[in-house]
């Protein structure tokens, strides 16, 4: 499929692919950016594992946008079912609500992840690729903070409690911080 193809099924009057998919993508895009801004950085001794981990991320990250289309489809199959028993179809929608949660946490747990593997090569990597690290920062920021969102909807929704929503605003708490750090000049 091309990317084309691809926005026209997002723009779609469909319910998937959706926003936990496109965060998905987003954060696979934003590995994509700090891999390859960090393959341009020589000096440095961590310049290797910055860029196999932001790889394997990239790879977890589309993993995810597929995952998230199949527990979203869950979820809506789960509230169509016809089920003679009120109480069940509500558990149904919960256990299908409580998986799909755990898509969108990935994507927090990865975007932040993917920030803190960026920043150092935004601020001291080759300066040539500083906007594209800068880039991936800061994608990987929104992608995060947007599917913190969606953790926090469906934690709603399925009335789930605090634990995801609690940790997916921890990691966007850190996550703050870390970006914060390219508001300091180039070195």
């Amino acid at each position: 499929m091309t990317l084309e193809e691809y926005l026209e099924r997002v723009a779609a009057r469909a319910p998937a692919p959706g926003g936990g998919a496109v965060a998905a993508v987003t954060l696979a895009a934003a590995a994509g950016l700090v891999a390859m801004a960090a393959r341009f950085d020589d000096g440095r001794d961590e310049t290797a594992a910055i860029v196999e981990e932001a790889d394997a991320i990239r790879r977890e990250a589309l993993r995810l946008a597929d995952e998230d289309t199949v527990a979203y489809a869950a979820v809506l199959d789960a509230s169509r079912a016809d089920h003679d028993d009120e109480a069940a179809r509500r558990r149904a929608v919960r256990a299908a609500l409580s998986a799909a949660t755990d898509v969108p946490l990935g994507v927090v747990e990865r975007g932040h992840r993917v920030a803190t593997l960026g920043v150092p090569v935004a601020l001291d990597g080759n300066p040539n690729l500083r906007g594209d690290a800068l880039v991936g920062v800061r994608l990987a920021d929104a992608a995060a903070r947007s599917a913190a969102d969606l953790v926090r909807l469906n934690a709603s929704l399925g009335d789930l409690g605090d634990g995801p929503v609690d940790q997916a605003e921890s990691w966007c708490a850190e996550l703050r911080v870390v970006v914060g750090a390219l508001e300091q000049p180039p070195r």
